[in-house]
């Protein structure tokens, strides 16, 4: 009998990557202009050494870069690259659920957009602009290929 091999997925891919808490923790600080390992250790609660690997980690994944920003003594700031940049609508839409359903009544931060208006992420399809609403996308490709709607 053969053993089904793993699902090749993006999904499972980029949770090795920036799937533990302190890893988007540090995108977030970094977003909010936070770029000194104090001060993102500081506001994320990280202990020194997990920040660290995190900070490590996420910089040979390419989605931070380090920069020396004092030689005596060297210490340096992280910033986002772009592939960095754009985990932003991830962050987005983890904040909106997190306002949703795990501090419901509560006072959330809230970002306002250039129009004005109270900013919330929507995920809508590229082509036709159209929300996505559930029951709307069909699984297809893949190497382990699954009849789905999601």
């Amino acid at each position: 009998q053969n053993k089904p091999t793993r699902r090749v997925c993006s999904i499972t891919d980029a949770l090795s990557i920036v799937g533990d808490r302190y890893a988007l923790l540090v995108a977030r600080e970094l977003r909010y202009g936070l770029t000194r390992f104090q001060d993102i250790a500081a506001s994320t609660g990280a202990p020194r050494d997990v920040l660290t690997a995190r900070l490590r980690k996420l910089e040979q994944a390419g989605v931070i870069e380090r920069r020396l920003y004092s030689e005596h003594p060297p210490r340096y700031e992280y910033l986002l690259t772009e592939e960095g940049r754009e985990l932003q609508p991830i962050l987005l839409a983890i904040k909106e659920w997190g306002d949703r359903y795990c501090n419901p009544g509560a006072e959330p931060i809230i970002f306002q957009h250039t129009c004005g208006a109270d900013f919330h992420p929507l995920t809508v399809c590229a082509a036709c602009r159209e929300p996505l609403h559930d029951g709307e996308l069909t699984v297809t490709g893949g190497t382990h290929p699954v009849q789905a709607v999601m």
